[in-house]
Formats: structure tokens, sequence, C-alpha cells
């Protein structure tokens, strides 16, 4: 599992990151796998990387960024269901892991 909390991004993260959301939105219905079948590298992952992004980068960017975040979340929020039962101290303030998606 990568360290979120360090505050780090490797080159090209944002990228990643869209690309992975880009990818599981063409899946149909709930299945919003990404494309690896690998611990780590899915689009909650990639929430966390933008997240951080957000965060750090300057005020324009983060304007630009923010929108397609609003995006992603809105379709990720319609796209899955809510897990109340789930949130765990390391989840506290990133909602995107309390949703429940077909696999």
């Amino acid at each position: 599992m990568r360290r979120v909390e360090a505050e780090h991004l490797w080159p090209d993260a944002v990228a990643n990151a869209l690309s992975r959301f880009e990818w599981a939105f063409k899946q149909p219905g709930r299945c919003l796998t990404g494309p690896y079948e690998s611990p780590g590298i899915e689009v909650e992952d990639g929430r966390d990387d933008l997240e951080v992004a957000l965060r750090h980068l300057p005020e324009g960017a983060r304007t630009d960024l923010g929108r397609l975040v609003e995006r992603i979340d809105a379709e990720f929020e319609r796209r899955t269901l809510p897990d109340p039962g789930w949130a765990s101290e390391w989840t506290a303030g990133r909602w995107w892991w309390w949703r429940i998606r077909e696999w």
C-alpha cells in the first residue's frame, strides 16, 4: 500500500490517477475495476493521489484539477453505494473508501 500520509506524489501521478478513472468509468454499471488486478492500484488509490495533489498545487492549477475531481466524484458516487459500516480511522475524511462497488 502506498503511503498517502507522506504527501508525496511521483511524476505523472495525477495523469495516472485520471486515466485510472477514465478506464473505470468505461466499464458497465457499478463495475469500477481499474486496468490492473493488483491491490494498491484501485480507483480509490487514484482518488487519494488527486486529494494530495489538490492540497499542494498552486491556486490556478488546483481550481482546474478541482473541476475534474468534482466530475469524477459525482460519477463515482453515482455508480457506487454507501457502506456506512466500513468507515475506519484509516479512511477518515476520505469518503470514496466508504463506497461499495461491484467487482
